[in-house]
């Protein structure tokens, strides 16, 4: 096959990302500068981000049979883009600069969170089972080595290893699954896939135990119930900005793919396939909100808090039809704005690192009476991630709601409304918390003035977005509609 340049432009994303991974490799090699690596990772990541402008142009355009560039991809490229160089500058807050904060070697961190959004990215362009297996082993291998950084913190270690351990369970279901499936359609491509179980009506049994068997191992990723159970230990084990990569750029990854493979080959969520997605999302909706309610952990709350916003998503991926595409991509982007708000706050309160993140819910008890600000920040996320008006995610979640109403999908939606009513409680729960009185009890707080560095400026910035997007959300649905996906 002949490279052209329309070819290397459509990829420039993924070869600006692979470039700075390489970069920052002999830096780090040559020098070990925390604010240089910090700089050259931002740069890279900018860069990359520019980067898919010129890709648009020659979009869509099948780089190699395994990746396909198209807006859809583009669009939740730049997604994982930014989600990652929010965490990135994050995480130099959290490490620390000079003799405070993470005692440990700071520069890898940076490396893996690169070699992670570059699995994200091609993940994100998969229309082949084997592009979808590279993207995903190369977004989850890196991110087993993030979550047990603070590998001298015995619940960090023990995270990393639930996560390995499951993890590797999760991808040994997806390649039995995409065997089963090979030999069912003799093809890997999506479409191939696609065309093979529609000229046979339904899909064999064989077929359908392949798709349930990837269904198992993508829904471990995405943290679906009943296999969620890492979710919680992982996320309050995680280093602070680690956890908000694993919340956002690593779970959009999986869901773009996921969406592109039922889209394209819409047979595969028909039959027998539709009725398990459904038990699934009305499962994830309820568990999810129904375990946060007793967490008096923030992090515990969040990670449990995802897994039913993964579940909402589910109702549009079992709709499928209409506005599905739509919903999901205004969903993922008021999801991710939300979570790097709100993790951005505790990632804030624990920097410089100092042993453990400030995450016991009691922590912040009275925040408004020291950081007003910053409480602002962690409100309007809390009432995004509820869903009420003039918030980001009352956008996405009236879009999960059309999907479901006009697919006909009663049971889904009624428990969308159900698992809703009961999430504003706990996210009302910690709100309040927020402005107590306080007690007199001598804690980690953030930095006097947070707001006047990077971190604090794109936290305050994201604040602002989640906002904006809530009363005036039509750029953000103007973008979505124009990225759709070309059957």
């Amino acid at each position: 096959m002949e490279f052209t340049t329309q070819h290397f432009i459509a990829l420039a994303p993924l070869l600006i990302t692979s470039a700075t991974i390489i970069v920052v490799m002999l830096a780090i090699a040559w020098r070990r500068n925390h604010s240089q690596t910090f700089l050259i990772s931002v740069a890279g990541l900018n860069l990359a981000l520019l980067s898919i402008l010129p890709a648009l142009k020659v979009a869509p355009l099948a780089v190699t049979p395994l990746l396909q560039i198209d807006t859809f991809a583009c669009l939740y490229m730049a997604l994982i883009l930014v989600a990652t160089l929010a965490c990135v500058t994050l995480a130099h807050a959290y490490l620390g600069d000079g003799g405070s904060g993470y005692p440990g070697n700071r520069e890898e961190l940076y490396l893996l969170i690169l070699m992670a959004a570059a699995g994200g990215l091609v993940l994100v362009s998969a229309q082949h089972l084997a592009g979808l297996f590279i993207g995903l082993e190369l977004l989850s291998v890196p991110v087993y080595g993030l979550v047990a950084y603070a590998f001298f913190n015995k619940r960090s270690l023990e995270a990393g290893i639930k996560y390995m351990v499951l993890s590797a369970a999760g991808s040994a279901f997806l390649l039995f699954g995409m065997a089963l499936l090979y030999a069912d359609s003799g093809s890997l491509s999506f479409v191939g896939i696609g065309q093979a179980l529609a000229a046979t009506g339904l899909p064999s049994s064989l077929a359908q135990l392949g798709l349930g068997m990837m269904l198992i191992g993508l829904a471990f990723k995405l943290s679906l119930v009943p296999f969620h159970l890492w979710t919680p230990d992982v996320y309050e084990g995680a280093p602070a900005p680690v956890a908000a990569f694993l919340a956002t750029a690593s779970k959009v990854a999986v869901f773009a793919v996921m969406v592109r493979l039922f889209q394209i080959s819409p047979a595969a969520s028909s039959g027998i396939l539709s009725d398990v997605l459904t038990i699934i999302a009305i499962a994830s909706i309820l568990f999810g909100n129904l375990l946060a309610l007793t967490q008096s952990n923030l992090k515990r709350l969040l990670g449990y808090s995802s897994i039913a916003h993964f579940g909402y998503l589910l109702i549009a991926l079992v709709a499928s039809k209409g506005l599905a595409v739509e919903a999901i991509g205004v969903y993922l982007v008021t999801y991710v704005i939300t979570s790097l708000g709100a993790f951005g706050v505790i990632t804030l309160m624990s920097s410089p690192y100092n042993g453990r993140d400030a995450d016991a819910l009691y922590e912040y008890r009275g925040l408004f009476w020291r950081r007003p600000y910053l409480t602002a920040v962690l409100t309007v996320m809390m009432l995004s991630l509820a869903g009420i008006p003039l918030t980001a995610g009352f956008i996405g979640k009236f879009y999960i709601i059309a999907t479901g109403v006009e697919s006909h999908q009663w049971w889904l939606v009624g428990s969308l409304v159900l698992g809703s009513a009961i999430g504003v409680f706990y996210y009302l729960r910690v709100m309040v918390t927020l402005y107590l009185i306080e007690p007199n009890l001598r804690r980690h707080d953030a930095q006097l003035h947070w707001e006047q560095k990077a971190g604090g400026v794109m936290l305050l910035a994201i604040a602002l977005v989640a906002f904006f997007l809530g009363v005036y959300p039509q750029p953000l649905l103007n973008l979505v509609q124009q990225s759709g996906l070309v059957g």
